[in-house]
């Protein structure tokens, strides 16, 4: 008898399940690196999107939850005191548009294998991801006092990710 991966026994390849458990990492970066933001303001950044990475294991979805798991497993669970390594992608722009691209493949990828409802509760789990991201901390004002909750950058990598989920 042989041990089937996790992976097979949802009806994907190995590079496929790479698709999508990078993804919510992706995201949570991409959104992150919209707007360059203090260490402190990344850093609720990142814990406000590993926050939704780690409480999708608790999912409806038995396809989110198994991601979610192999997302924590790779990157380091936060319930276990496990740090995020950090990801500074040169371009931050360009980074944000290969997720938008990739996030596109993925829900191609789901239209075509995965259970409608699993394929939609993935897809607004990554924009929920974005959501909270980028709702973590405002940018700009003086002394942490002012600045915009969202920022335009911000906004428009949500916006166009979720645009790109949708279609």
């Amino acid at each position: 008898m042989t041990d089937e991966p996790l992976y097979a026994t949802f009806g994907f390849t190995d590079a496929e399940w790479g698709l999508l458990v990078g993804l919510p990492q992706s995201v949570l970066t991409a959104a992150s690196v919209a707007t360059h933001d203090s260490a402190r303001k990344t850093r609720a950044e990142t814990a406000a999107g590993l926050d939704q990475i780690s409480d999708a294991r608790g999912s409806a979805s038995r396809l989110v939850t198994a991601i979610a798991r192999a997302v924590l497993d790779q990157t380091g669970d936060p319930d276990r005191g496990e740090e995020l390594p950090a990801i500074e992608p040169a371009d931050p722009v360009g980074y944000g548009q290969d997720v938008v691209r990739r996030a596109a493949e993925a829900s191609a990828l789901l239209a075509a294998k995965a259970d409608p409802a699993d394929a939609e509760t993935y897809k607004h789990w990554l924009v929920e991801i974005a959501e909270s991201v980028v709702g973590a901390a405002s940018s700009g004002g003086v002394l942490g006092i002012g600045g915009d909750v969202v920022t335009d950058s911000e906004r428009n990598f949500r916006d166009t990710l979720a645009k790109t989920l949708a279609e």
